[in-house]
């Protein structure tokens, strides 16, 4: 099956159903993967289909039995220059939720969250995912609840004595914007008991940073 082209679906669907489809997505399996079996998914299920022979219809087939990859993990960041990068490599990990963050040094406030969307689309029809994370509206700093929240801490870089350990349970993380966290920033997560993570002994790109960060939430 891994050769058969994926489609999200986004509603629910079943055994035997039919709807119309897209003319780009007719026009995707027909003339450029040139076949008309695919794979239909969303909401934690994955069916074969066939396109129909007039190319305006989907019928649902049999349910494949595929588990569902995807886990129970948010990621909490800062709107970076590369969003798109960093929306398309985590939903390939299989996290349910984006939350964008506003903080002190968020660079990009003008993210097409619509584009993200369909970026995290495409992103797990090519990763077998069967279900499409979330993009919630973007929040601000002084919003999050950061009590018991895992938080990438750059400051393990220069500290030789990290001992800090994900909890078991935990089921979000937060990473910053290029700049790192400001002083005012690391002073609230630090008082109102956000939990420290280490990505390691280097500086990373913010979304190399964010794939680490889920790694050791999945981990």
């Amino acid at each position: 099956m891994k050769n058969i082209p994926r489609i999200f679906i986004d509603h629910e669907i079943k055994t035997g159903d039919s709807f119309p489809i897209d003319k780009s997505v007719s026009h995707y399996l027909s003339h450029v993967m040139r076949t008309q079996k695919c794979l239909v998914f969303g909401f934690g299920h994955e069916f074969n289909a066939e396109l129909s022979a007039d190319g305006k219809t989907i019928k649902v087939g049999t349910d494949t039995g595929r588990a569902d990859v995807v886990t129970d993990i948010t990621l909490y960041f800062s709107p970076i220059k590369r969003t798109d990068d960093l929306i398309a490599m985590v939903t390939q990990m299989g996290i349910k939720k984006f939350v964008p963050v506003i903080t002190e040094r968020t660079v990009n406030h003008h993210v097409n969250w619509e584009r993200m969307q369909k970026i995290a689309i495409e992103s797990a029809e090519q990763s077998n995912c069967n279900s499409v994370p979330e993009i919630v509206a973007p929040i601000k700093f002084g919003e999050l609840d950061l009590s018991g929240l895992c938080f990438a801490d750059e400051r393990f870089a220069y500290n030789k004595n990290n001992t800090t350990q994900v909890p078991k349970n935990a089921k979000a993380i937060l990473v910053g914007p290029e700049g790192g966290f400001s002083d005012a920033e690391f002073d609230a997560l630090d008082k109102l008991g956000a939990i420290p993570v280490s990505l390691g002994k280097t500086i990373l790109r913010a979304e190399v940073a964010a794939v680490i960060a889920i790694e050791k939430i999945l981990k």
